[in-house]
């Protein structure tokens, strides 16, 4: 069973950046790299969201609302996915989430999840 730790929330202004972390163990780095990966993020009122993902392969895709803002990216050989957040805005204040899944499957592991606040 994967178990998922992200770090790296906190609090800036409009227009910060932030760069979450999210580590995995319980598995292999081989076993790592056969899953896809994936940023979600919820916040009060609202449904959890897919925010970003990169796939086992390397593909990449963003929501809309982020593009051109946020870069995920992976390490297999650390089992780490990272999420970079750049010109932040007070809509992107959630909590974020590390999800992973193999194949077709939905994402169900999940870890603990990281506040991001932006505010002025």
């Amino acid at each position: 069973q994967v178990q998922l730790v992200e770090s790296g929330g906190g609090s800036v202004q409009p227009g910060g950046s932030l760069r979450l972390s999210c580590a995995a163990s319980g598995i292999s780095s081989l076993f790592f790299t056969l899953r896809d990966m994936a940023w979600f993020r919820q916040s009060p009122g609202k449904q959890r969201e897919l925010v970003a993902a990169v796939t086992s392969g390397g593909t990449k895709n963003y929501h809309d609302s982020v593009q051109g803002r946020f870069t995920v990216s992976r390490d297999n050989t650390k089992k780490e996915v990272y999420l970079q957040l750049t010109d932040l805005k007070p809509e992107d204040t959630a909590v974020y989430y590390c999800s992973t899944k193999m194949g077709r499957d939905t994402y169900t592991s999940w870890g603990q999840g990281t506040q991001v606040t932006v505010s002025s």
